[in-house]
């Protein structure tokens, strides 16, 4: 009997023994192609030598440092690099050990802006529904993420909730994309509105939804339909890309890609490629003078923050990221991948939508492709691909609850930027597979 509590407590999972590209094995010997990085963070792959040898010679200077007594040289540098890299203006960085930690610090920070000014009645966020933001108190009630949030919803604070961007399912047939997006604005301005915008922080939102809708970007001109929202009334924007940042969508900060700054954004998973557990949150000018020219501190803190072997981790993944050209990798295999699904799967029954940008791709799954109809949330189908394609040695990561946070099922793939395109051809290959056990175990009888 293990004393290790793991995810389900019914069942302990395959012992990982070694992990090499883009393959893990288990002490049985099974080997599994990891095409979804596990949560989307091994965007490296698994042991790859540089980062390996940089964790190496942090180790053997300075391996850990509170940052209450000091800073580091490393620390430091990766702060530069982010910094510089990041759109605009957002040239500040406070590292914290992950991606949930980093939307907790961004709204910590959202809300000292405002009181540091003298707005201490701003204390309302609003999000969005079907959105996943982290496992932390804080961050669970900023998420629209229903499964996650049913059993602690008392512990929650009241977060305003609107509409997420899901043109497949929620864009009526014949509706212009443009009038859509518009809706979904006037959705938000009201929101603002019947909450007082003297009242509102910010507004949060990850500029493509990662785990609970799958790999859904937003429609044209919808964040900057958001931002001119923000700065007509003066909260702040954030941008969660602890799942779709660092690359994973074709650019270093996928908000990139929609031409807005946002006033903060939350960094994790890739950010480290998993090799170190770390997040980051990215700071536009005008929030942290505020703060410097006020009470000249940042009223939060970790032990880890900072944490110098974490961000000797983080710093050579993002060389190596630049370096090996990793970025136009990501579209140019996201392109691929997308053209082998659609060959694969555009005529499927049961795949109602494959979407996606850069190496962050979704399938949703449906009963009846014509009526987008879900399958029934009882027959689990999520959970059972993620059981038959480790059968076939694959590793994705499915979800439930996408159509309306209880019913629907999607499929999310985030392989790694060095994956080839002979790997793509047999993740699709393994998934198809996967996916006819799968459907082939719920079936009646």
């Amino acid at each position: 009997m293990t004393q290790l509590i793991h995810r389900n407590l019914r069942r302990t999972p395959p012992t990982a023994v070694c992990a090499f590209g883009m393959y893990m094995r288990d002490k049985d010997g099974n080997t599994y192609m990891d095409a979804s990085g596990g949560a989307a963070v091994s965007s490296l792959g698994h042991s790859h030598p540089d980062v390996l040898a940089a964790m190496q010679a942090q180790l053997k200077t300075t391996a850990y440092a509170h940052s209450g007594f000091f800073t580091t040289d490393v620390a430091e540098e990766l702060a530069h690099r982010l910094g510089t890299d990041a759109p605009g203006d957002l040239n500040n960085v406070y590292l914290v050990s992950g991606g949930s930690e980093a939307i907790e610090a961004a709204m910590k920070m959202a809300r000292q802006y405002c009181v540091e000014n003298g707005e201490t009645q701003r204390r309302v966020f609003i999000a969005r529904k079907q959105s996943y933001h982290g496992n932390t108190l804080g961050a669970l009630a900023l998420g629209g993420n229903e499964a996650r949030r049913k059993q602690f919803e008392p512990l929650l604070m009241t977060v305003a909730r609107v509409s997420p961007c899901y043109e497949y399912r929620h864009r009526p047939a014949g509706q212009d994309p443009a009038d859509y997006t518009a809706g979904l604005l006037d959705e938000l301005e009201r929101t603002i509105l019947d909450a007082g915008p003297q009242n509102v922080i910010g507004f949060c939102a990850e500029p493509v939804v990662g785990a609970t809708l799958g790999a859904v970007p937003a429609t044209p001109g919808y964040f900057k339909g958001v931002r001119a929202l923000c700065d007509k009334y003066g909260i702040l924007f954030i941008a969660d890309e602890v799942m779709c940042g660092m690359g994973r969508t074709g650019t270093l900060y996928a908000v990139e890609q929609e031409g807005v700054v946002p006033d903060i954004v939350a960094l994790g998973k890739g950010l480290a490629a998993g090799y170190q557990p770390i997040g980051a949150v990215v700071v536009r000018d005008h929030v942290v003078e505020r703060l410097r020219n006020g009470s000249g501190i940042f009223q939060h803190g970790h032990t880890y923050n900072a944490h110098p072997v974490a961000a000797a981790a983080a710093l050579a993944v993002q060389k190596i990221i630049k370096r090996d050209c990793l970025l136009g990798a990501a579209t140019v295999r996201g392109t691929t991948l997308r053209r082998m699904l659609r060959d694969a799967f555009g005529a499927h029954p049961h795949v109602g939508d494959i979407r996606g940008r850069g190496l962050l791709v979704g399938l949703e799954l449906v009963q009846d492709r014509d009526t987008k109809r879900p399958f029934d949330p009882d027959l689990q189908l999520h959970a059972a691909v993620k059981e038959k394609a480790l059968g076939c040695g694959l590793m994705v990561y499915p979800m439930g609850g996408t159509a309306d946070g209880k019913r629907g099922d999607h499929i999310l793939l985030a392989p790694p930027f060095i994956a080839t395109e002979a790997d793509l051809a047999q993740i699709v290959a393994r998934l198809s597979d996967a996916l006819t056990r799968a459907l082939a175990a719920i079936a009646p009888g």
